[in-house]
């Protein structure tokens, strides 16, 4: 199982009760050979391995890669067959000028046929036979040409019609031709994506590295177990490597979860998380992945305080909440890991309730941290599994932590999936900029 995933797990978990705790806690235990079903097992053999991923990831980049060649070829032959240069849409121009051209000799035929006739019909009573038979034969011959000029037009009509069928019978076999490479463009994205997404969480749950089982504590300092609405509270968070070894670069993740009073309405909107740290003196938000800066690097033995300061908006109901705070590291040689989230509960005090009092600190306690993070697991390339108790050393916190059995102090579930999701996210970007890392 996934840091990120573990994280997530355990925020979600710790605002519900013990039934789903104790769900969680197995979900977090070491798969053992006892513990997986022969359907299970026999579909981990069946998964492709990571390099067949990585072949078949490959290729259907190279698809898509020739269906994007085609989608272009076709797009340029559609708008090639649309132009008004298009061969096709030339002739087919021509020819309906040159029945235009036709029509008007059929009009000027059939006005001299007209015109003829009028000057036969005009000849007086005294006009003689020779003038009557050169008007009729005027007659005869406008409307021979008339004829003529009709069968010359019908011709140039039929010719028009012919070229346009032609030049749209083009641009809709065109428009088709490319409607059908964009299906199969389409269809190779899908299967280019569907191939990445393989392939990222096969990486993702072949790396046995990221591990949550570093002696890594991250512990509020200074937090009140009252905060006012309206107010701004500075506090900190100490991070501490109680490992052997020097950790790369280190980052806290932050949440802070309330409701009012009833357990019914959210208000972590209300909440306004900044970070500074003595490399970085000047105030920042924290991030939408809860993360709050970073210590880089933290030598073994060693601790390092972030300073936070909270500001809550005064309109805020008076209600109940918990800070969930998480840690993560990546080191130089790509290798990541983490501690699971402790959770601080607060009371969260209208800014009418405090009369203007500062919230109470309360007694100074640290509090536990075993039910909010169990022993950390690592399972090794044969499949079995170990556990390693965290033993992180912990400096004197004001708060109270939050009891994951206590739901009347805690907010609902449903309401606690964003912190779940704010502080999984935390991990998700340390085993993305470890990733990211790995292949510059």
């Amino acid at each position: 199982m996934k840091i990120r995933r573990i994280l997530a797990t355990a925020v979600a978990a710790a605002v519900t009760t013990p039934v789903v705790m104790l769900c969680a806690t197995q979900a977090l235990a070491a798969d053992g050979p006892s513990t997986v079903s022969r359907a299970q097992q026999q579909g981990e053999q069946d998964k492709p391995s990571l390099e067949e991923l990585q072949q078949a990831a490959a290729k259907a980049q190279k698809a898509y890669d020739d269906a994007l060649a085609d989608d272009r070829a076709a797009r340029a032959v559609l708008e090639a067959a649309l132009s008004d240069d298009a061969p096709l849409a030339v002739a087919a121009k021509n020819a309906a000028d040159a029945a235009a051209d036709a029509a008007t000799a059929k009009a000027q035929a059939d006005q001299a046929v007209a015109d003829a006739q009028a000057a036969l019909a005009a000849l007086p009573d005294t006009a003689t036979a020779e003038e009557k038979a050169a008007a009729e034969k005027a007659v005869a011959n406008a409307k021979t040409a008339a004829a003529s000029a009709g069968t010359a037009k019908d011709a140039a009509d039929a010719k028009a019609a012919a070229a346009s069928t032609a030049r749209e019978d083009a641009r809709v076999a065109a428009a088709h031709a490319y409607s059908v490479v964009q299906d199969a463009t389409n269809q190779a994205l899908k299967a280019k994506e569907a191939a990445d997404k393989a392939l990222a969480a096969a990486q993702d749950d072949a790396d046995p590295d990221c591990v949550y089982a570093s002696k890594l504590s991250t512990v509020l300092v200074g937090l009140p177990s009252t905060i006012e609405a309206g107010s701004t509270t500075d506090f900190s968070v100490r991070v501490t490597n109680g490992t052997d070894k020097a950790l790369g670069k280190v980052s806290p993740h932050l949440y802070f979860h309330a409701t009012d009073k009833s357990g019914h309405e959210v208000l972590d909107d209300a909440f306004h998380l900044q970070w500074s740290t003595a490399a970085s003196s000047f105030w920042q938000d924290v991030d939408a992945d809860g993360d709050a800066g970073s210590i880089s690097p933290l030598k073994a033995g060693a601790h390092a305080d972030v300073q936070l300061r909270l500001k809550v908006d005064a309109d805020a109901p008076a209600g109940d909440g918990v800070a969930f705070v998480a840690g993560s590291y990546v080191n130089d040689d790509k290798s990541c890991g983490g501690n699971l989230s402790t959770e601080y509960a607060f009371k969260l005090l209208a800014a009418k309730d405090s009369g203007g009092k500062p919230g109470s600190t309360g007694a100074p306690k640290p509090g536990k941290t075993g039910k909010a993070t169990p022993p950390a697991t690592h399972t090794s390339p044969q499949g079995g599994a170990a556990t390693t108790p965290i033993d992180s050393p912990t400096p004197a916190a004001t708060g109270v932590l939050a009891s994951t059995g206590a739901p009347s102090a805690l907010p609902q579930l449903a309401a606690a999936s964003a912190a779940a999701l704010v502080l999984g996210g935390g991990a998700a970007v340390m085993a993305r900029r470890r990733r990211a890392g790995s292949r510059s």
